[in-house]
C-alpha cells in the first residue's frame, strides 16, 4: 500500500483561485449559519448590535441571530411590531430609550427569556399594562424614567420579576402607585420615584410604610420625591411623612359618635322644617298685607 501511494503523482500546491473560492464559501456558510447579516445603518462586533442615532423611524426589521446587546436609542422610533424579538434567544440588553414610543405590543418578551437590561426611559409611555413584561423573568434591571406621560403602573405589572434589582420610575406623570406592584419583587435594590406628582392621602400609606421597612438604604432620590397634594402637604418630601401624618386616615367613630351625629341630623332637618314654615307664613302675611294696602290706596 505504501509503494502505490509513493507511486501516485504529487498533486502540487493548491490554485490561488480556488483556494480563494473555498475561503469564500466556507465564509458564507459561516455566515448563514450564524445569521450575522447586519441591518444598513447599523453596526454588528461581538454579538452587539448598534443602530442607535440613526434617525430611523421603524426598528430594523432583520437582525443577526446571536445579538445580545441591541441598541435603537436616540432614533424616532413610534412603534415595535409584535412578535419583534422572537428569535433573538441570546438577548441580554435592549435599549429603546428617547424615542416616541407611547405602548409596547402584548408578549413582546415572551421569548426574551435571558433579557436583563431594559431601557426605556425618554419615550412616552402612557401606562405600564399586566403584561407588559410577560415571560421576561430574568429581567435585573428596568429603566422607566423621563416618559411624562406615564400615569398608571398596573398592580401586577411587574409580576414574577423575582430578580429584578432595579427599577427606575422617575420623573413620570404618576400620582399613585400600588403597594400591590412592589411586594412580588423580593430582589429589589434600587426604586427610583423622584419627580412624580404624588398626591399624599390616605392611599399612599401603605407604600411609604413597605419602602421604608423594605428599602431605606436604596432610594437614592428620595429627596426628589415630593407632594403634590393634599394642599396641606404639597412641596413636603414624600419620606418626611411619618404615621402621624395618616392619623387622621385611621379616626374610627364609636356609637356614641354615630348616636350624637344622628341626633344632630335630626335636629338640623326638625329645624330646617320649622324655618322653612315660618319663612312661608312670613312671606304669606307680607303678600296680604301689601294687597290690603293697595286696596286701601284705591
Amino acid at each position: 500500500m505504501g509503494d502505490t501511494w509513493a507511486q501516485l503523482p504529487w498533486p502540487g500546491p493548491p490554485h490561488p483561485a480556488m483556494l480563494l473560492i473555498s475561503l469564500l464559501l466556507a465564509a458564507g456558510v459561516m455566515h448563514s449559519d450564524a445569521g450575522t447579516s447586519c441591518p444598513v445603518l447599523c453596526t454588528c462586533h461581538n454579538q452587539v448590535v448598534d443602530c442607535s442615532s440613526q434617525r430611523l423611524f421603524s426598528v430594523p426589521p432583520d437582525l443577526p441571530m446571536d445579538t445580545r446587546n441591541l441598541s435603537l436609542a436616540h432614533n424616532r422610533i413610534t412603534a415595535v411590531p409584535p412578535g419583534y424579538l422572537t428569535c433573538y434567544m441570546e438577548l441580554r440588553v435592549l435599549d429603546l430609550r428617547n424615542n416616541s414610543l407611547m405602548e409596547l405590543p402584548p408578549g413582546l418578551f415572551l421569548h426574551a427569556k435571558r433579557l436583563a437590561h431594559l431601557d426605556l426611559s425618554y419615550n412616552n409611555l402612557s401606562h405600564v399594562p399586566a403584561d407588559m413584561f410577560q415571560e421576561a423573568h430574568g429581567l435585573v434591571h428596568i429603566d422607566l424614567s423621563h416618559n411624562p406621560w406615564l400615569r398608571r403602573v398596573h398592580p401586577q405589572a411587574f409580576q414574577g420579576l423575582i430578580q429584578l434589582r432595579d427599577l427606575d420610575l422617575s420623573f413620570g406623570g404618576l400620582a399613585f402607585l400600588s403597594l400591590e406592584a412592589l411586594e412580588g419583587l423580593p430582589g429589589l435594590v434600587t426604586l427610583q420615584i423622584g419627580g412624580n406628582p404624588w398626591v399624599c392621602g390616605c392611599t399612599m400609606e401603605p407604600l411609604l410604610k413597605w419602602l421604608r421597612n423594605r428599602i431605606q438604604r436604596c432610594t437614592a432620590d428620595s429627596q426628589l420625591a415630593e407632594c403634590r397634594g393634599p394642599p396641606e402637604v404639597e412641596g413636603a418630601p414624600l419620606f418626611s411623612l411619618t404615621e402621624e401624618s395618616f392619623k387622621a386616615c385611621h379616626l374610627t367613630l364609636s356609637l356614641d359618635d354615630y348616636l350624637f351625629i344622628a341626633f344632630v341630623g335630626f335636629v338640623v332637618s326638625i329645624a330646617s322644617v320649622a324655618t322653612n314654615f315660618l319663612l312661608g307664613i312670613t312671606a304669606n302675611c307680607c303678600h296680604r298685607w301689601s294687597k290690603a294696602s293697595e286696596e286701601e290706596e284705591i
